[in-house]
């Protein structure tokens, strides 16, 4: 299914079951809903893989108010794109503009309209699907509908950052196709390109985490940054990709590794300081992969000062 034709979600957070089971009622015929009955929960859900396209929030609630809940969401990378309504009985000018101030997109006063609920829902929800949209359109590998160059970048410098506050490992592993050139002088660049797109579709398949990314980093050449990622579980993804690259059995007569394509893989790690440069680990895994390449193809090499 495309994904302009994708139903999307809803999460409704309200401590009152009575506006939950309205707004449900109201909206479940055009969306996937969600629900949460406080901001403890809500946070929760947002943890996980599915995320919502839109979040419908009370303001007044027990323990964490919707407030805090928005200021969360709204520092995370993971869900500060999530557009967020406001549904709530302040009515100050006051409140409403601390609303918009914590990031929210739009404000709604209790008790609300039936009606202006459902529009204004159906304009985030389709402002949201088309700027999604775009961002896919910009980031995606016009070859193999993976990530881009650029999208890696962009990602990898959130990713870094990220791990120096939390003082967590990030892995990268470079992977290059062995003896392409020699592929595509002999069978064409057409072929070429066919086991592009199926070498691509092989390791984007295999992550499991949405946190996760593989980009056509140029050529032939492919990188995968794995965050919250040790040696150990690098090494696992990376054993991973080997054998779904072989379980394709792509023919190349032409090399002189194998009878079939096959990939070299170069792996480093490291807990990210404020002294530590975002371009030591790419350098570092391009090392590994070289010397990958250098002790015969086909295998996976670390750079053993990344613990």
């Amino acid at each position: 299914m495309d994904k302009l034709d994708e139903k999307q979600t809803i999460l409704i957070v309200d401590d009152s079951p009575e506006n939950i089971t309205v707004l449900g009622a109201l909206l479940r015929t055009d969306y996937n809903i969600r629900v949460a009955t406080n901001g403890e929960k809500a946070l929760k859900i947002m943890e996980s893989d599915n995320l919502p396209d839109l979040i419908l929030l009370d303001v007044m609630m027990p323990g964490i108010d919707g407030y805090e809940v928005c200021r969360k969401l709204k520092t995370d990378f993971r869900t500060q794109n999530i557009p967020v309504i406001f549904i709530t009985a302040k009515t100050s000018e006051e409140d409403e503009v601390k609303g918009f101030a914590m990031g929210a997109v739009d404000y709604v006063m209790k008790p609300f309209s039936p009606v202006v609920i459902k529009a204004r829902v159906r304009t985030h929800m389709e402002l949201k699907r088309y700027r999604d949209f775009l961002v896919d359109t910009s980031y995606c590998d016009g070859l193999t509908a993976i990530a881009n160059r650029r999208r890696f970048d962009e990602y990898y410098a959130t990713l870094w950052n990220l791990a120096i506050r939390e003082a967590s490992p990030l892995s990268l592993i470079m992977i290059d196709i062995d003896h392409f050139k020699q592929f595509n002088d002999h069978y064409g660049h057409q072929e070429g390109d066919i086991s592009l797109i199926q070498i691509a579709q092989v390791l984007s398949g295999s992550l499991k985490r949405k946190t996760d990314l593989v980009a056509r980093y140029g050529g032939e050449e492919f990188v995968c940054v794995l965050p919250d990622t040790r040696i150990d579980g690098a090494v696992h993804i990376a054993e991973t990709f080997q054998t779904g690259i072989l379980s394709l059995q792509i023919p190349h007569a032409f090399s002189t590794t194998s009878s079939c394509v096959t990939i070299s893989q170069g792996i480093a790690c490291l807990v990210p300081t404020l002294d530590s440069s975002p371009k030591a680990l790419i350098m570092a895994a391009d090392e590994a992969l070289y010397k990958a390449k250098e002790s015969g193809r086909n295998r996976i090499n670390l750079i053993s000062i990344f613990k």
